[in-house]
């Protein structure tokens, strides 16, 4: 359901609190684009509508953010046009995508993904039923990648990383965990998850987005309060690992869309220091995704 004020799919209309550093990146988005045909059974939730390039460039004027990070949903399957078709839109000195394929690619075909934009692949198992890739994937397209210096993205829940945590450790190319790694709220599954990712992380083999606060909360909306510990233990593990993501627009969360100025605000709470959180909005997602 759309927010009922000038801002497609996000709550409030207040701009952030702290305004964002120059050439700040927003680096999870998806978009949704009814000129692009939907992969059949692919979608798990209704597909949001005013979700295009153009609705999304309202809420990087409310934000101040530049640069972004387009994601492909499930809803299209391995057909990347509609991601390729927003990083065009939204400007690709400023923008870039994380793609979805199976390994048969051809080399063809990946050169021009990476002429296009595209910086990653992105693997959604947290909930396997519908999804084009599979666990044993993981390694033929790391294979597949590794020459073009992309990366696997990964939306895995906590217990799904410890499970596969020894073929993580021989990717040939870095991962991105998706989400704050879907980190529970307490508990041993949390505890083992962490342990992975923090020695990924401080291994330089591992990435974290610090997004989707929704999905890793017990306290709920306005703020978050049970996800500031795990925030602030990534932070302080590898804060040069680390980058932003407001998830637009939000597709798990069809009945109430979240406030994309406080989830801005929100990594404050996360990361107090300023230094820190300018190198997750501006340096860090530079590095990972090729910003100039």
């Amino acid at each position: 359901m759309m927010a009922t004020n000038a801002f497609p799919n996000s709550a409030g209309s207040a701009l952030p609190r702290q305004p964002a550093p120059a050439e700040a990146c927003d680096a999870h988005i998806h978009v949704f684009d009814a000129r692009f045909a939907e992969a059949p059974g692919a979608k798990l939730v209704a597909t949001p509508a005013h979700a295009t390039a153009a609705d999304y460039r309202l809420i990087q004027q409310r934000l101040g953010t530049r640069r972004a990070v387009v994601v492909q949903p499930r809803a299209y399957g391995t057909d990347n046009s509609a991601t390729l078709y927003a990083i065009a839109q939204l400007g690709p000195a400023h923008t870039r995508g994380i793609a979805v394929l199976t390994p048969e690619v051809s080399e063809d075909h990946l050169q021009r993904l990476d002429a296009g934009g595209i910086r990653g692949l992105r693997l959604t198992l947290h909930a396997a039923t519908g999804a084009p890739t599979r666990f044993d994937m993981l390694l033929p397209l790391a294979e597949r990648i590794a020459p073009f210096g992309w990366h696997l993205q990964l939306h895995f829940h906590a217990a799904q990383i410890v499970e596969h945590a020894a073929v993580l450790r021989q990717l040939p190319c870095p991962v991105v965990f998706d989400h704050m790694a879907r980190l529970p709220v307490g508990g041993e599954a949390r505890d083992a998850a962490l342990a992975v990712v923090q020695e990924l992380l401080r291994e330089g083999r591992a990435w974290v987005k610090l997004s989707g606060a929704y999905l890793n909360t017990r306290t709920g909306a306005p703020d978050y309060a049970d996800t500031v510990d795990d925030a602030r233990a990534l932070a302080a593990i590898a804060p040069d690992r680390l980058v932003w993501g407001s998830d637009w627009p939000h597709p798990t969360e069809e009945e109430h869309k979240p406030d994309d100025a406080r989830l801005l605000d929100l990594l404050a709470e996360w990361v107090p220091d300023a230094a820190t959180r300018r190198a997750i909005l501006v340096d860090n997602p530079a590095r990972l995704y090729g910003f100039a």
